[in-house]
């Protein structure tokens, strides 16, 4: 074949690899009588979570009863942490769960640096702690790693022992979707110094993915090394749950070519959930229509023809403007030290997911911005992008809209 990926996606997107999906109008295909139907083992944790479980950072003041919805569907894993909605959705998660702390598990976390002490620490779990109205945690987490010197702060082993003999947290954790996610998975392996990781994965970035059109296209061996890294991190028996499944949630874009109650959502968490390496998925849940869609996926792992004609599809409309989690092919390319993959993911926030508020509140967090992208002629990036994105025409928009 000999192709290169800009190549594949001309051709598919001519209809070169065809697709028998009709086009079609349609509406959320959800299921008023879905329910959890498999829970899985969490690693050494040996918590039973559900496959799908309940996001939280998008969650906000008044949506009590949406948490309340998930949990009588069977959804028995939360997922948090002190920066969602500005410590919002903690707080609704604690009003929720007021006579039910005994049928959820909750996980939250803090992004600890590399030099915060022991009592810092302990100070922010008791501040979640209280948001939550709750002694204890499942899981704490570090949050969004990605700098393995986070990781060497002894201060964190300290507060670690501190934490669970006071009994306020039972099992630790990392989450991470940046582009030094494969070093710190590869670094906290070694050192077993997790019980679970919460890490950004999904069809499009699983080679296996793109070998169903032909093992021959040279992109295939560009994809990152995280299903290895997530590998050993299973022969350690670490739990891992994967975020950012529907890679973008762009899922007005796929209504038009569902078909009965099968959509995108549900092939994206078969695929997901198909593979050895991933216990479970955390989606954000942001309404009763999208939970019972969901959980229409729920103990189902076998990814149909039709199926990945949907991620297929999906993969057509998104490539372009998608950016690979853990890839990094950018990194040292902008001159001004611009965190492009962070940029564009606080992008997917606000283009894909249509969250501005969310979006605004994590470019915020970010220490560097794209300002400098506005007085630039984008020549320093412009192919340092192997999956094909424009950087230049990404990063300079997403300043002026998130600032």
């Amino acid at each position: 074949m000999g192709m290169n990926r800009r190549s594949f996606l001309r051709l598919s997107a001519a209809g070169g690899i065809a697709s028998s999906i009709p086009y079609r109008v349609a509406t959320a295909a959800s299921d008023p009588t879905a329910q959890v139907k498999s829970y899985v083992r969490l690693g050494r944790t040996e918590l039973k979570i559900a496959d799908i479980s309940f996001g939280a950072s998008r969650l906000r003041f008044g949506e009590e009863n949406l948490v309340r919805y998930a949990l009588d569907r069977g959804v028995n894993y939360i997922d948090t942490a002190e920066s969602y909605t500005g410590g919002a959705s903690e707080e609704v998660i604690g009003n929720a769960i007021k006579g039910r702390r005994d049928e959820v598990y909750i996980a939250t976390k803090a992004a600890v640096g590399s030099r915060d002490s022991a009592e810092s620490i302990m100070d922010r779990l008791e501040e979640s702690l209280r948001r939550l109205q709750t002694d204890h945690v499942e899981i704490f987490f570090n949050h969004a790693v990605n700098d393995v010197s986070r990781l060497k702060n002894p201060e964190w082993f300290e507060f670690v022992e501190r934490a669970k003999t006071q009994g306020k947290i039972r099992y630790t954790g990392m989450s991470g979707h940046g582009g030094y996610l494969i070093n710190c998975v590869n670094y906290a392996v070694d050192e077993d110094m997790f019980d679970v990781m919460l890490l950004a994965h999904n069809f499009g970035e699983d080679p296996a993915f793109y070998e169903k059109f032909t093992r021959a296209f040279d992109f295939v061996a560009n994809q990152t090394g995280l299903p290895e890294a997530m590998a050993r991190a299973k022969a350690r028996d670490i739990g891992i749950v994967a975020m950012k499944v529907l890679r973008g949630a762009r899922l007005n874009d796929m209504r038009p070519f569902e078909q009965g109650r099968h959509t995108y959502a549900q092939a994206a968490f078969k695929w997901t959930l198909r593979m050895d390496t991933t216990d479970a998925a955390v989606i954000s849940m942001t309404s009763p229509e999208l939970i019972d869609e969901y959980l229409g996926a729920s103990g189902e792992t076998e990814v149909t023809a039709y199926d990945f004609e949907l991620l297929e599809q999906y993969a057509r409309l998104t490539d372009m403007t998608y950016c690979r989690h853990a890839c990094n092919d950018c990194e040292g390319s902008c001159p001004y030290e611009v965190p492009i993959s962070d940029v564009l993911r606080t992008r997917m926030y606000a283009v894909d997911y249509q969250d501005l508020p969310f979006a605004r509140s994590e470019y915020a967090q970010l220490a560097t911005d794209a300002s400098p992208c506005l007085n630039c002629d984008g020549s320093p990036c412009r192919n340092a992008c192997s999956h094909g994105l424009n950087i230049a025409k990404l990063c300079g928009p997403t300043h002026v809209m998130l600032s």
